[in-house]
């Protein structure tokens, strides 16, 4: 099909706690595809009862979080027989759930902080030492996760991240650089080295246009030695087949002091303003904004042919 005649929604929104990232992320697209297809249209979704443009031919979901980002969206596109961009059904559900996709790093040999499932009312398990870090299994943008520097903060941080659903996840700490690395069919693009100016890269250090406070330094490629770029470029690939995800995903990662790198997290779903991280390392590979978009339904287009 030729991308100039397709009609594409972009839907953004979502009913979970990174509504307002994303209808920042939808609004970015519809101005990258304007011109470059021949119908684009933003639909705010809120839940399952969203209404789709007639003839609609792809459907450009940038919903992060829930329903959005864990299969429930997905489900319902290929329901209704729409195609749409990004990892279908199953990944989306396996990327989305921390401790299911840690199981399958750790079974795949994906090099992955060790890590742990609790209940809130569980007390530190002897094998991890503090600091050590606490989040909520199925949450992104760092919402409900905690660094836990010693005894007197363990309660708090267990309660505040079994906010969000009946377990917790318990990782060990490692101490080092964040990176990010974006995949975009068999491409790995260049590594961003995330700095946040205080404390970890959490809501306000990522989003300090949201919250009026915090803020991050992005090093883009990231100053790292060829060998050590090509490890770290290496494992997100490997994360991102690992978990199967199709079209395109970011990997979030550790770097420690001795270059050797863990993943974290899958972003299946992840930001898409002109200034978000996996367009930032696009742009440092050689693509527009628009010239991104345009692959990303390019190849959801093949992947979802059969939607």
């Amino acid at each position: 099909m030729n991308i100039k005649t397709l009609k594409v929604a972009v839907l953004g929104g979502g009913p979970g706690s990174e509504r307002e990232v994303s209808l920042a992320s939808a609004a970015a697209v519809v101005k990258a595809l304007e011109g470059e297809v021949a119908e684009v249209t933003l639909v705010d979704v809120a839940g399952p009862d969203f209404v789709l443009p007639q003839a609609v031919d792809i459907a450009f979901n940038v919903i992060h979080g829930t329903y959005g980002e864990d299969g429930d969206l997905q489900a319902e596109l290929e329901r209704r027989g729409v195609a749409y961009t990004g990892a279908r059904e199953l990944s989306s559900r396996l990327a989305f759930d921390k401790v299911k996709s840690k199981q399958v790093f750790v079974d795949k040999n994906v090099k992955t902080p060790m890590g742990r499932t609790l209940t809130a009312s569980c007390e530190k398990p002897e094998e991890f030492r503090y600091p050590c870090v606490v989040k909520p299994p199925s949450e992104g943008s760092s919402v409900g996760v905690h660094i836990v520097q010693g005894e007197d903060e363990w309660v708090a941080a267990l309660a505040d991240a079994a906010k969000y659903g009946a377990s917790v996840l318990l990782e060990e700490y490692i101490r080092g650089k964040e990176l990010t690395v974006g995949v975009v069919g068999d491409e790995v693009l260049p590594v961003i080295h995330i700095e946040p100016r205080s404390g970890f890269y959490d809501m306000k250090n990522k989003y300090p246009w949201l919250l009026d406070d915090g803020g991050t330094d992005y090093h883009c490629p990231a100053d790292l030695s060829k060998e050590v770029t090509e490890a770290v470029q290496s494992l997100a690939l490997q994360a991102h087949r690992a978990l199967g995800v199709e079209v395109y995903s970011r990997v979030d990662l550790l770097l420690d002091d001795k270059n050797q790198a863990y993943v974290l997290e899958l972003n299946t779903i992840p930001g898409m303003t002109e200034s978000s991280l996996l367009p930032k390392a696009a742009k440092e590979a050689g693509y527009t904004f628009s010239a991104i978009c345009l692959k990303i339904i390019e190849f959801s287009l093949i992947i979802h042919k059969d939607v």
